[in-house]
């Protein structure tokens, strides 16, 4: 029997199999995948030598946990064909935003031990933030299993109420779109001003990395981080006042507002 299954051959399952087997935390034979794209398959086992199939009934029924990688879109299908290989023995942990605990477990006939988590895109390159709430029949065991798989592309956390996992979506789950739009808008700043698009291109990225390691590192707040860069009638007090002045600190919050509310529509609808 498999220790972890995947069904759902994508991006973020691949990000998965890759820091697993990184880190040296599960061997090749240890995991399994399944798609119903056999060239998404291919493509996972071409890359990680991993064994992979089209019946996602098999995979179920020779993992241990099983890890629902598929689109929201395509969640109550899958957990209707996967049913009947369902019992209390296995764990199923979903990646799948919007589609709440209580239709996972629903899905799964009722007595399913279960968890949801949130990744986020940087899990593809192993510096993403991925967290965990459990459902009703999930253990502790089951909580400390998960954050440990996850914690092989970046941190994981665990909280408590799946409600809040909505704004988790929008702040870490859309977050990372959020500051690819203000990397353009950097870059298309400096064009403006001058630069080359490839000067432009290398200052924003080094800014970003660099800021961002600065806000992991240091041990400030981003505001005490942001005083301390913020020199009285400087230039970057000036470039603060022209973003307040274009509500910059209303719009990041209402982005965050509208992925929220966006979060709960697909978790009723």
């Amino acid at each position: 029997m498999k220790k972890v299954g995947f069904i759902g051959a994508g991006n973020m399952a691949g990000a998965l199999i890759r820091g697993l087997l990184r880190a040296s935390r599960y061997k090749v034979g240890d995991l399994y995948v399944s798609d119903a794209v056999e060239g998404q398959v291919r493509r996972l086992k071409r890359q990680y030598k991993v064994e992979g199939t089209r019946d996602n009934r098999q995979l179920v029924r020779e993992s241990q946990t099983v890890i629902l990688a598929v689109k929201p879109q395509s969640m109550a299908s899958v957990l209707e064909e996967i049913r009947p290989e369902v019992t209390p023995r296995k764990l199923f942990i979903s990646i799948a935003a919007g589609f709440p605990l209580r239709r996972l477990e629903a899905g799964l006939g009722g007595l399913a031990r279960v968890v949801r988590v949130m990744p986020n895109a940087p899990a593809l390159v192993g510096r993403g933030v991925s967290v965990a709430v459990t459902g009703s029949h999930a253990t502790d065991a089951d909580l400390k299993q998960t954050l440990k798989l996850f914690k092989a592309v970046g941190e994981a956390i665990s909280i408590t109420g799946e409600d809040l996992l909505d704004t988790v979506t929008a702040v870490s789950g859309s977050g990372p779109a959020f500051v690819y739009y203000f990397a353009e808008c950097l870059m298309e700043g400096g064009v403006r001003g001058g630069l080359a698009q490839n000067l432009a291109t290398q200052l924003a990225h080094a800014t970003l990395t660099g800021a961002a390691a600065m806000l992991s590192e240091s041990g400030m707040s981003a505001r005490e981080l942001r005083e301390m860069v913020t020199s009285p009638g400087g230039t970057t007090l000036a470039g603060l006042g022209a973003l307040e002045t274009h509500h910059f600190r209303d719009s990041v919050i209402a982005a965050i507002d509208a992925a929220t509310r966006r979060a709960r529509e697909l978790a009723v609808s």
